[in-house]
């Protein structure tokens, strides 16, 4: 009998869809397939390529409301938030195409080259390229790595999470639907065993993931035979630092939107705040005052702002790691009273600000991936940055100040790869999104987001 993966509803854990899963056999078919496809497709004009890919963007458009309430049903966002994902992705793409030709086109060097001597660099593609794609952003994340793969000429095998298996299959139909040779892109519903099983073979030769720092070990380990490429993104713990010249109700505004949107279920969402003594009695009162006016609840009904998180395990962990903090002194500052729907034994997990928080603290030093921030004091911009930095991860850290100067001063100490000034959990298409430690390696966005999918090559011409 066929193995098979359904997916539930964090919502009310309804049956959303059943997908039959491959066997190793049929995983084999596809990987031909794939290899096989990218003779071909890799000798598409990049024009060709693009122009493709801007009828895919116009068919996500087209079907924008669909995929929202579809992705709202499988983890759990409320629908305009889903809406909103579905147009920052088209955004992006359209992004990557304005800046195909120039970061995929030949180099010329120009410097000694003669008329009967000429040089050049070409980016040529690197073959079928393996991206698995997580549930919390699933449209962005395809985006960043289906996107930048195909443009450059190599064809995708797509692994979904099996929580969000709907947004694959929406790229792979509008894909298809633009004009996309088939078996250039192909989504695999397929378990732990045969995603090991396909990133060890040859014929992958990049593989993409987004996800927890463990898998991320087990990809690393599982492309180890070879010499694949790998872009790895893996989480963060960010970090935020207030400092005492701040614009106080600005700050308060975008951190309880960088900590508490998605349900804090961002790998970029602000777990940890630091904030000035000066400052922090007013910052936390303003902080936990906007906190409360969340309205958590069913994600399909127009009024609420924070729905359920992906699942019981979710739940559970985040429970725990706020029950531990506050037994070793944290002080929580939400009242259970106030989000009575946040039941245990339930996905529903109201947000939470904790305060009189410690480096031996879980909650300040792993991630929590919840509706959850811990809050410090702290007396000088010295001891702001080696707080910051004293984390396993590297993702991206804020800084709110009014002296563009102290924070130019602060950047190059921070242990990130990405830094915001008056600023959170907003990546720019054309800067590049890379973390450092745990956090991963590589680099997606900007005019270095086609660098993995592509390889250099050294040509010299002599007439004569």
């Amino acid at each position: 009998m066929s193995e098979t993966q359904t997916t539930l509803s964090p919502i009310d854990g309804s049956a959303i869809i059943t997908r039959k899963i491959p066997t190793a056999s049929e995983l084999d078919q596809v990987l031909e397939v794939s290899a096989q496809a990218f003779k071909s497709y890799r000798v598409l004009p990049l024009s060709e390529r693009i122009a493709i890919t801007s009828k895919f963007l116009g068919e996500l458009e087209r079907r924008r409301d669909e995929l929202a309430v579809q992705l709202t049903e499988q983890m759990g966002r409320p629908t305009k938030g889903c809406w909103n994902e579905v147009g920052t992705a088209i955004k992006r793409g359209n992004y990557l195409i304005s800046i195909a030709e120039s970061s995929l086109g030949d180099v010329t060097l120009k410097e000694s080259d003669t008329s009967d001597h000429i040089r050049l660099i070409k980016r040529e593609p690197v073959g079928p390229v393996m991206v698995i794609s997580p549930w919390n952003y699933p449209y962005l994340c395809q985006i960043n790595g289906v996107v930048a793969a195909l443009l450059a000429g190599n064809t995708v095998l797509l692994k979904p999470s099996p929580q969000t298996p709907l947004a694959a299959e929406a790229f792979e139909s509008a894909y298809l639907a633009a004009g996309l040779p088939k078996g250039v892109l192909q989504v695999l519903h397929i378990t732990p065993d045969l995603v090991n099983r396909a990133i060890a073979d040859r014929r992958v030769k990049y593989v993409v993931f987004t996800g927890s720092v463990a898998n991320g070990h087990a990809v690393t380990k599982a492309a180890s035979e070879s010499f694949k490429g790998l872009t790895l993104e893996l989480g963060g713990k960010d970090p935020a630092y207030v400092r005492p010249d701040v614009d106080l109700d600005n700050a308060v505004e975008w951190l309880v939107d960088g900590a508490f949107y998605n349900c804090g279920q961002s790998c970029c969402a602000v777990e940890r705040i630091y904030v000035h003594r000066s400052i922090s009695d007013q910052f936390i009162e303003k902080y936990v005052d906007l906190v409360k006016k969340y309205k958590l609840g069913d994600p399909r009904e127009a009024d609420i702002t924070l729905g359920p998180v992906v699942s019981l395990k979710s739940a559970e962990t985040i429970r725990k790691q706020l029950a531990d903090a506050e037994r070793a002194g944290a002080k929580l500052m939400i009242p259970s009273e106030h989000f009575p729907n946040a039941k245990e034994g339930t996905t529903m997990v109201a947000p939470q600000v904790a305060i009189n928080c410690n480096h031996s603290m879980e909650l300040m030093m792993e991630e929590t991936f919840g509706p959850v921030v811990g809050i410090m004091t702290v007396d000088s911009d010295e001891e702001a940055i080696r707080l910051m930095n004293d984390s396993p991860y590297g993702l991206t850290a804020s800084v709110w100040t009014k002296d563009q100067q102290a924070f130019l001063d602060i950047v190059p100490q921070l242990e990130t790869g990405m830094a915001f000034m008056n600023g959170c959990d907003a990546p720019d298409p054309a800067l590049p999104w890379s973390g450092v430690k745990d956090s991963g390696r590589g680099i997606s966005m900007s005019k270095f987001a086609f660098d993995g999918f592509t390889q250099v090559k050294g040509v010299d011409i002599r007439i004569r």
